[in-house]
């Protein structure tokens, strides 16, 4: 099952052009191509199109459903400023991608996977929702019962560093303790994902 879900990911990343997993992103490096027996042909992709997988990108990158993305849109337009920026803002504030970001995970579904499983805490609280927003000044840590677990004390000595991007800023992280803080409400600009927010905007207004 984990294998077909690991080939499923890849498929989609070589799809999407984005690497969603460390695993894709060596396979994309020996085939550069979108996946099929026409993969390595020209398409000519129309405005909808275009417009389509750039939203299909920002979704597959957080691992949500449609119907999760279209509510935060319509939340993210109704709020002050540019609407694409704030949907990518409001998606980086979700409990799974803090974790990811933290350096608790190597993957986003892993990230899921240890909320669910209800190894994640906030404010001392256990929280098995991945969706759950995370609010500035709120503490996420790993439960004490979960930090002497095999996958954890990789995580605690910092050995998923290799695949992921450098910490942000609007996070304060104590690895060694498995805990972090939401010092502050994430900016775009400095947010580790792929994405013409524009694009995303048009399609969703179209």
């Amino acid at each position: 099952m984990a294998e077909n879900r690991a080939r499923k990911l890849v498929r989609q990343s070589r799809a999407l052009g984005i690497a969603l997993t460390p695993k894709a992103e060596k396979y994309m490096q020996r085939r550069p191509y979108r996946p099929g027996e026409h993969g390595r042909g020209r398409v000519k992709e129309s405005d909808y199109s275009v417009r389509l997988k750039e939203k299909q990108r920002l979704r597959a990158q957080y691992g949500i459903r449609e119907a999760q993305m279209r509510k935060i849109w319509e939340e993210a337009r109704r709020m002050e400023g540019m609407a694409g920026e704030n949907l990518v803002e409001l998606l980086e504030m979700r409990l799974d991608a803090l974790v990811l970001r933290a350096g608790f995970a190597r993957t986003m579904p892993q990230a899921r996977q240890v909320v669910v499983h209800r190894h994640i805490m906030v404010d001392g609280q256990l929280v098995d929702r991945p969706s759950y927003r995370v609010k500035p000044g709120q503490i996420v840590q790993v439960k004490p019962r979960s930090q002497a677990s095999p996958q954890f004390l990789v995580a605690a000595q910092g050995q998923h560093a290799d695949v992921l991007p450098a910490v942000p800023e609007y996070l304060k992280v104590e690895l060694e303790k498995l805990r972090f803080e939401l010092v502050r409400t994430p900016k775009r600009a400095e947010i580790p994902v792929t994405c013409d927010v524009q694009m995303v905007v048009e399609h969703y207004s179209r």
